[in-house]
């Protein structure tokens, strides 16, 4: 896998400075993208901002 320096990556502001384990998310064309931070050279999960805004309400409300 190779990394994707043409990402600007960023951890949630819930995660603090020191957090190593942590979800990373950048723009990916129009695209939410998704990675693990401790595997940045890992797998990416590519979503719709429609998707990812539907998995958060999900999330907030199980």
């Amino acid at each position: 896998m190779t990394s994707h320096p043409h990402l600007a990556w960023r951890k949630s502001t819930y995660s603090g400075s020191n957090a190593n384990e942590c979800v990373e998310l950048a723009d990916a064309d129009g695209r939410v993208a998704a990675r693990d931070s401790k595997h940045p050279d890992g797998t990416i999960l590519t979503i719709t901002r429609g998707g990812w805004n539907e998995l958060l309400r999900g999330i907030k409300n199980a």
